[in-house]
């Protein structure tokens, strides 16, 4: 292997970017701001995708494709939305290339081909979408309409990362339409639950629900709904979002209905989305510093095993151990036989560690003699010897439990890292000190959101939906204060 990581404690932000490489996961790409995102890094994102799916169907969804290009006229009839993502989009002005008569061999935009209409590469498909659903929607019998969108989308960006902040990246998008507004809430809240479960259930991430101050909402919405997630560097990372559009967007787009009483009404609206920025979440919220330690329900790998052999056994043992690779598939585990004869087991060993695998198992010829298996665990490091009678239903329960472990460390994580502060020079100190969520008073308007910012680069992460209210004054003005905000520094 190359050389050693950097630590987490060393370098962070570098110790991330080359997990993310070491791993498999994912590149810079030959295009400025772009990332390619390779076969390992796939395959996470393919059962998180999986999941997510699963999750929304049950929920009533369909999917469905809209376009990637938005007229310019259509992106702008939301006012809010347009402006709101006007500085990020990428636009095509031109519809062919032709060859360059002053460079023989090469082309150039051909100046007789541009658009009667710019087309903006979506950011996000609001405009697109809203203006189909018109042509969807005459009477209350058409509602709800439940769709959701996998697709990728353009929002340019100079300061790039990989997996938290690319030009180009992979996203889920709902769109749902509603007959009254306690639907379109109660639609924007279900998939706000969906979100948490999965984060929780799949990501082993604890989060934080909770709404978006106005400063923070989603453009054009009437109100964002939000989970938080905290990274191990004390940082916050906004893990997915869920906007009640209110009517905004219908009446943009003039979508109107027919009520059991004949009367006309505009619709009410949500969209929510998670993106490959929860790549970004896994990796950073659980591995260390040897690598990429993945929960056993997204892990492409779960259980990988290294043949331990002399020069000329490998086939035979590879014969014995096929029935403890048969037994774990039909468990519906994945399992990898590691047979490569051109690697040692030191560098599989390493090489699989860097990758996350939750679960290894060493094997060798004296080992099956002796009916033991040497098994080691990804999340705590630990090895142990199992009983080879029994190893199949040893190893299914090992990964129910780094599952649960995996949680529960981040949950304690995160717990040892939420504070509660009254000042605002304790607030100061929290945050350059300890990092983490800060809970505290302020005043709720958006001019002392913007000092808090501005002084600290702490922003309000949310105000959390099972945070009691408590009466306080704010840290900074000193006016009264209803209910405490979680503020973090963000990704």
């Amino acid at each position: 292997m190359s050389k050693k990581l950097p630590t987490r404690q060393e370098d962070y932000s570098l110790w991330y970017n080359e997990i993310v490489k070491r791993a498999g996961l994912a590149e810079n790409s030959a295009v400025r701001g772009c990332m390619v995102i390779k076969p390992y890094g796939y395959a996470i994102w393919e059962k998180m995708q999986r999941q997510l799916d699963d999750m929304f169907k049950r929920t009533g969804h369909e999917n469905a494709y809209f376009p990637i290009f938005i007229p310019k006229s259509l992106f702008e009839a939301e006012e809010k939305n347009a402006e709101g993502f006007a500085k990020e989009c990428a636009v095509v002005t031109h519809y062919r290339l032709q060859t360059d008569p002053d460079r023989p061999g090469k082309l150039r935009v051909d100046p007789t081909a541009k658009l009667e209409e710019e087309l903006i590469v979506r950011p996000t498909s609001e405009a697109i979408i809203w203006s189909t659903y018109k042509n969807w929607v005459q009477s209350y019998r058409d509602l709800p309409l439940l769709i959701n969108q996998w697709a990728n989308v353009v929002r340019w960006e100079m300061r790039t990362r990989l997996f938290l902040r690319t030009a180009e990246f992979l996203w889920q998008e709902g769109h749902t339409a509603h007959a009254t507004a306690e639907e379109a809430v109660a639609e924007t809240r279900q998939m706000l639950d969906v979100y948490a479960e999965f984060a929780e259930e799949h990501m082993a991430l604890p989060v934080v629900k909770g709404v978006k101050t106005p400063n923070e909402r989603f453009a054009g919405a009437e109100d964002t709904y939000c989970i938080e997630a905290l990274m191990q560097d004390g940082k916050a990372l906004q893990a997915g979002t869920s906007h009640f559009l209110g009517q905004n967007f219908a009446k943009a787009f003039d979508v109107q209905f027919a009520n059991k009483e004949g009367v006309r009404e505009y619709v009410w609206g949500t969209s929510w989305g998670v993106s490959t920025r929860l790549m970004g979440a896994l990796v950073m919220a659980h591995s260390d510093d040897e690598g990429l330690v993945l929960p056993p329900k997204l892990a492409p790998i779960q259980v990988v095993i290294v043949p331990i052999y002399k020069t000329g056994e490998l086939d035979a043992l590879l014969e014995r151990i096929k029935p403890i690779q048969m037994g774990l598939i039909a468990r519906g585990i994945s399992v990898k036989v590691d047979a490569r004869d051109t690697e040692r087991p030191g560098f599989k060993f390493a090489e699989w560690e860097m990758k996350g695998v939750p679960v290894r198992l060493a094997i060798g010829a004296r080992d099956l003699d002796n009916g033991t298996v040497e098994v080691a665990r990804r999340d705590t490091k630990a090895k142990m010897s199992l009983p080879l009678a029994d190893i199949v239903a040893s190893v299914d329960q090992l990964l129910t439990d780094i599952q649960h472990d995996m949680y529960e460390k981040a949950k304690q994580f995160r717990a040892t890292h939420t504070t509660r502060v009254d000042s605002y020079d304790e607030f100061k100190r929290v945050l350059d000190n300890e990092a983490g969520f800060v809970l505290a008073h302020y005043d709720g308007t958006s001019e002392t959101e913007e000092r808090i910012k501005d002084e600290t680069k702490a922003t309000v992460r949310c105000l959390a939906l099972n945070e009691p209210d408590e009466d306080g004054t704010c840290m900074v003005t000193g006016k009264p204060s209803t209910r405490r905000a979680y503020f973090a520094r963000a990704y």
